[in-house]
């Protein structure tokens, strides 16, 4: 496995506005919380890494105010739990951009890099968005395990490698053979409410991991 890697951090993505309905709720989020990163969330982790994690969007209290993917809030504690498990990340919680943890042959991204209102974009803003996605899988090599959380970052996935939605169903579990070389996993995403609810279990979680890593072997 190559080194680990601190995170990146993307210039151009962080003056991004494309998004208005967007960058007017990072104003206002921002105006109420001084302290908090509210920009455009660069991805975090390996430059040339063997995994990439795409989730939806930055969290209110979690990536939008940390500045990194999945850190501060609670869809991150299963993630990096998980990561660290299966000896991805060198520390299995993440609590600030500066804690000193590392990614190891990951990185984690989203399909949309600013805050949406209620936890939810616009299609057109995840069609605005993305280019950046695209950018980041065609910098991949071929074989590189792509880990989609959730339906929005599968379908996603498929949008910036010009496939259609229908050539390939997110399922749980599924995995997807692309035919940019790359593989694509399937998993719940790791919410408050997937987990909550129980719809994503831990072992349910652990198990994709498996998965993941058996594969790098064979």
């Amino acid at each position: 496995m190559p080194t680990s890697q601190k995170a990146r951090t993307t210039t151009t993505l962080a003056d991004c506005r494309d998004c208005p309905r967007l960058a007017g709720f990072l104003d206002q989020v921002k105006a109420e919380n001084p302290d908090y990163y509210c920009k455009p969330v660069p991805p975090f982790g390996a430059a040339d890494p063997g995994l990439l994690i795409v989730g939806l969007a930055p969290g209110l209290h979690g990536a939008n105010r940390s500045g990194r993917p999945f850190t501060g809030d609670h869809a991150g504690i299963l993630l990096y739990e998980t990561l660290h498990r299966f000896g991805f990340s060198s520390r299995p919680v993440s609590v600030s951009a500066e804690d000193g943890l590392e990614l190891i042959n990951c990185r984690i991204t989203n399909a949309v890099k600013c805050l949406p209102p209620a936890n939810k974009p616009e299609t057109a803003e995840i069609r605005q968005c993305n280019k950046h996605l695209q950018s980041e899988l065609q910098s991949l090599q071929p074989g590189t395990a792509v880990l989609a959380l959730g339906s929005i970052a599968h379908a996603s996935v498929l949008m910036a490698l010009g496939l259609k939605a229908k050539s390939h169903t997110f399922g749980h579990g599924a995995v997807h053979e692309l035919p940019s070389g790359l593989r694509l996993y399937d998993s719940y995403h790791c919410s408050r409410y997937n987990t909550q609810t129980r719809r994503l279990t831990p072992e349910m979680f652990h198990a994709v991991f498996a998965r993941i890593v058996k594969d790098f072997k064979e």
